[in-house]
């Protein structure tokens, strides 16, 4: 039998290793988001990388109840009061692609328009408004823009790109994701981007690949998942959750009709 394979962690009698970082090490000097960035990128960020990503998972850390993911932990949480793992893992299970995946194909939206600019010779301009007409002929939505809540501004994108800025690190991922917004604008209406749009450009340009977007969504949202479920424990009664069905089924009938 072939041992399984990693470069993440290694383990033996005396020491625990995370990407060659002793993690007694890693306690006294990192960070829990700059550990993240090294479990993930292989190498420890600079202090304004940490920063930069610690904000991205504080912002999408809980977006309130009713969330899908959320919603999910406190149902189960509501059924079976045994079960920590179980509450958790049902929001987890509820994250996809209409609830916590736009991050990640905003990414792969962000890396196709630039390597159209890169081997079409176009603008960033350019490959945007190609990639937007795209989209709209497709009757696509077109990945992390529009908020249901933050209909004109979502107030966490202003705060993520600015960090960038400050650090340095705002590169072509965050000048595409404005090239894709002012065409959207253009050519549809005023869609601003969201916090979605603002993670997956930042990502993209601190070097990450885009499944990182679903995956580090997973990562923040179970802290607010933690929250949600030991709120539902201390605070209210079993089996509380009721929630409105409507029947519009067959009218009662007598067996064999």
């Amino acid at each position: 039998m072939h041992p399984w394979r990693t470069a993440i962690a290694q383990t033996d009698e005396t020491s625990i290793r995370l990407c060659g970082y002793d993690i007694t090490s890693l306690m006294r000097h990192s960070s829990f988001p700059a550990t993240v960035f090294l479990l993930h990128r292989g190498r420890l960020p600079t202090s304004d990388e940490a920063r930069l990503l610690d904000a991205v998972l504080i912002a999408v850390a809980d977006h309130g109840a009713g969330a899908p993911s959320c919603a999910a932990s406190r149902l189960v949480a509501s059924g079976n009061r045994q079960s920590l793992s179980a509450a958790v893992a049902a929001g987890v299970l509820a994250i996809g692609d209409e609830h916590g995946g736009a991050g990640e194909a905003c990414m792969d939206l962000i890396a196709t328009g630039l390597d159209r600019a890169r081997t079409g010779s176009l603008s960033l301009d350019e490959a945007a408004r190609q990639l937007v007409g795209e989209t709209i002929g497709d009757k696509r939505r077109l990945p992390g823009f529009g908020h249901r809540v933050h209909s004109e501004i979502d107030p966490r994108v202003s705060v993520i790109f600015g960090l960038a800025d400050d650090g340095g690190l705002a590169g072509d991922g965050i000048r595409f994701a404005r090239a894709l917004e002012a065409a959207l604008a253009e050519r549809v209406k005023p869609i601003p981007l969201n916090i979605d749009g603002a993670m997956a450009a930042v990502l993209h340009d601190l070097g990450l690949p885009a499944k990182v977007g679903a995956l580090l969504f997973i990562v923040a949202r179970v802290a607010g998942l933690s929250a949600e479920v030991l709120e539902e424990l201390t605070r209210e009664r079993p089996m509380r959750i009721k929630i409105p069905v409507t029947y519009d089924g067959v009218p009662p009938r007598q067996n064999g009709s």
